[in-house]
């Protein structure tokens, strides 16, 4: 499998998973390093659901929490 294959598979394979969770439960937590794609996925899923999506290193965000 070439290496192309593999940047190609896994976003989609992860995407599969995150809206999997979705239909499961009310939270989901998505980590990762700084340019991992994090945004990207999020606004994919807003086109599919309705969802509320917080930057935990925003204070405006950790308020809404606290």
């Amino acid at each position: 499998m070439s290496h192309f294959m593999i940047i190609r598979i896994v976003p989609r394979f992860i995407e599969s998973l995150f809206l999997k969770s979705l239909k499961n439960v009310r939270v989901v937590t998505l980590l990762g390093p700084r340019q991992a794609e994090k945004t990207t996925l999020t606004q994919k899923i807003r086109e599919w659901k309705p969802v509320e999506c917080l930057d935990l290193e925003d204070e405006v965000y950790l308020d809404k929490l606290g």
